[in-house]
């Protein structure tokens, strides 16, 4: 549904907020090895994330990746838009420029409901949310970040 750097940076957010849960800061060695990712790409998401605020991080001896705990949660919808851009929640999912009521492609009338469903997810569940889901055994973490 998403790019493959939306899903990287979705599992590692995801699991950087599970490891400083229990007090630690991860490094992108672990995280990417954790997530099954290439490391350079990983570390390149992580940078741009710290970039956009949405890490912080730390080098040398107890650094590593962690989440400001002054900062609010993280809403997934603004980490797809910062990777993705908005076009992911306003596009034609058929293509076309010009897709709207008054003018909708084939699949604009089935379509709609599901975008809106998808907005309304992406803009309740922060990552947070999901390490808070996963840490409480809601889901299986291994299937989860992989």
């Amino acid at each position: 549904m998403f790019n493959k750097e939306t899903e990287y940076a979705l599992r590692g957010l995801v699991y950087i907020d599970l490891q400083n849960m229990g007090g630690r800061r991860p490094g992108t060695l672990e995280i990417a090895r954790e997530i099954e990712a290439p490391p350079f790409y990983i570390a390149k998401i992580l940078q741009r994330l710290v970039r956009a605020g949405f890490l912080r991080s730390l080098k040398g001896k107890g650094g590593g990746f962690f989440f400001d705990p002054d900062k609010p949660d993280v809403p997934i919808i603004n980490l797809i838009s910062s990777i993705e851009g908005d076009r992911s929640f306003s596009g034609c999912s058929f293509g076309l420029k010009q897709c709207d009521s008054d003018n909708p492609c084939p699949l604009h009338g089935k379509y709609a409901p599901i975008r809106e469903a998808i907005n309304k997810l992406i803009t309740e569940e922060t990552v947070q949310s999901l390490a808070e889901k996963v840490y409480k055994n809601e889901f299986h973490l291994n299937e989860f970040l992989k």
